[in-house]
């Protein structure tokens, strides 16, 4: 059996997968087709600004139907606003999603930098009873 997937079928738990994604706001130049020699260039009105963020969860177990979590945050540039998901952001998912599914995690994500801080193995170790965590390799 896959790394993971032993475990979750020891502790019959969910095989939760989480990744993050964002996509800015601020509407690209453009160019289009046109007649040989004249491009024409597409002009954009406004500005626009500003961020949004992603960060969702896929959960497998055998036997259930599948289950889809995530959180979303915009960011308008306002003072004092967070740009994106933090790790408070994905430690409140994950709760929500242990409450919904019912039973123990064992959660699958990459080495991104906020998924290493203290804060978030201080709150994996406290809850070791119902998350288990496996880094993917680099």
């Amino acid at each position: 059996m896959a790394v993971g997937k032993s475990t979750a079928a020891a502790c019959d738990g969910w095989i939760v997968f989480e990744d993050e994604a964002g996509q800015s706001l601020t509407p690209p130049r453009a160019r289009s087709w046109g007649r040989k020699g004249s491009t024409p260039v597409i002009r954009v009105r406004g500005r626009g600004s500003g961020r949004v963020s992603f960060a969702g969860l896929t959960c497998y177990k055998p036997g259930k139907r599948s289950r889809m979590f995530y959180s979303v945050r915009e960011y308008r540039g306002r003072k004092g606003e967070p740009k994106g998901i933090g790790w408070r952001d994905l430690r409140d998912l994950l709760v929500r999603a242990h409450i919904q599914l019912g039973g123990p995690i064992v959660l699958v994500w990459d080495n991104l930098r906020m998924h290493l801080v203290e804060p978030l193995r201080e709150f994996f170790a406290a809850h070791a009873d119902w998350i288990t965590v496996f880094q993917l390799p680099n």
